[in-house]
């Protein structure tokens, strides 16, 4: 399967209790916030951190849903970029 493509779910989970809030059937931003609107304001804004994957709605996301939450990006995708640069300059630098 390339990126981008395929059925993508939504997890939302508590990591410090180890609790799973919601599984969302979509990737797509309109369908995610429509959903986490659906939890109490007063819950919405205990949310101090959220860790997400790159894709570029999790902030807009983010941002309409969880006023007082700060955006953090998971350490696996940031790895797996630098990686995949890291593994680009070796092979060019093998090359010479």
């Amino acid at each position: 399967m390339r990126k981008g493509q395929g059925n993508l779910v939504t997890v939302v989970s508590d990591i410090s209790e180890g609790n799973l809030i919601e599984m969302i059937d979509s990737h797509r931003c309109e369908e995610i916030i429509e959903v986490l609107m659906k939890q109490p304001i007063e819950v919405r804004k205990q949310v101090e951190e959220v860790s997400v994957d790159m894709w570029g709605g999790f902030r807009k996301v983010i941002k309409q849903v969880l006023p007082n939450a700060r955006v953090i990006i998971d350490r696996f995708h940031v790895m797996k970029v630098v990686n995949k640069d890291l593994n680009r300059v070796h092979l060019t630098f093998a090359n010479l």
